[in-house]
């Protein structure tokens, strides 16, 4: 069928106007900053750029540094922190690429960049020695840091941490970011990242309006979608064994039976190469049990980091 000028100016009109209706702009930072900055001293520079931090209790206390993953921010950890200052030093940011700590002015997202600014912040805080506890991505660039720099890593809590190859990403190969992603640059709707955000959860019900919100609010800081597909972009999976097993801090392994994004079944592949590792799982959580049940998830973690430290682990 032939389609006459006057049809496709109409169509091509229509396509650009519903574009226009559904093109979903970043939010200025002050509106953010607004709702989920807690103080302007919560901006830490480090490694060249500003990082997004908040450093709760004693500054004498055993430090604890928690690394989100993938899409998250610093506030996934909410629950655990508040359950954890006090007894321990807790530091929680957004890593870049994230939330309101924003692109990487280097452009650079992978692993190697990511031990630079984490050893640069240790070394701006003044801490010498942390124990890590790491969700997906920040799982992996967790165990990462402890193989590489094992002077600084007293313990490592792992939930759900990425390595291990997985469909789409594949050991020394860039993965595949699917081309109908890209439309997240333009158009974010609620209901896009909702459906995104369910599979990392064992009860959909967990996922909150509320949540989703404060997900898709801080997916919306200037940059960030595009500092997020950079940083898929540039994942290149090597098989984790060889470094996994140079590691010589103590690890926890916590796991959500549900888990729909990253398999249960790799807590045997992790324990297999790790020296010194115990395993927990929750027959009815997901991917971040810091976020569903924190309370809950969050008992073997405390007495795991206690363990040593006179007057904590009793």
């Amino acid at each position: 069928m032939k389609l006459s000028l006057p049809f496709l100016v109409v169509l091509v009109a229509s396509l650009f106007g519903l574009g226009v209706w559904l093109h979903t702009p970043d939010r200025p930072r002050d509106e953010l900053e607004a709702l989920y900055l807690r103080s302007p001293a919560d901006y830490v520079q480090a490694a060249g750029m500003r990082l997004h931090v908040r450093d709760d209790g004693p500054r004498d206390a055993p430090a604890v540094v928690m690394l989100h993953g993938f899409g998250a921010s610093l506030h996934t950890w909410e629950g655990w922190a508040q359950g954890l200052a006090g007894p321990f030093r807790v530091v929680r940011f957004d890593l870049p690429g994230f939330a309101l700590t924003g692109p990487d002015p280097t452009g650079d997202y992978g692993d190697e960049r990511a031990m630079v600014v984490l050893e640069a912040l240790l070394d701006r805080l003044g801490i010498a020695r942390a124990s890590l506890i790491g969700n997906s991505i920040g799982g992996r660039i967790a165990w990462k840091f402890a193989a590489l720099h094992p002077d600084r890593v007293e313990k490592l809590v792992l939930v759900s941490p990425d390595g291990f190859a997985s469909p789409g990403f594949e050991y020394g190969r860039k993965a595949e970011v699917p081309g109908i992603l890209n439309l997240m640059r333009f158009i974010l709707p609620t209901a896009a990242v909702r459906a995104n955000l369910q599979p990392a959860y064992g009860d959909p019900a967990v996922l909150t309006d509320q949540l989703t919100t404060r997900y898709r609010d801080l997916m919306l800081a200037p940059g960030v979608r595009d500092a997020m597909f950079a940083r898929l972009e540039q994942v290149m999976l090597e098989p984790p064994e060889p470094l996994l097993r140079r590691i010589q801090a103590p690890t926890l392994l916590l796991w959500g039976e549900k888990d729909a994004m990253i398999p249960v079944s790799n807590a045997a592949d992790y324990a297999r190469a790790l020296h010194d590792s115990r395993t927990v799982t929750f027959p009815d959580l997901g991917h971040v049990p810091q976020e569903e049940a924190p309370a809950r998830s969050l008992e073997p973690v405390r007495k795991f980091l206690a363990e040593g430290y006179p007057g904590l682990d009793g």
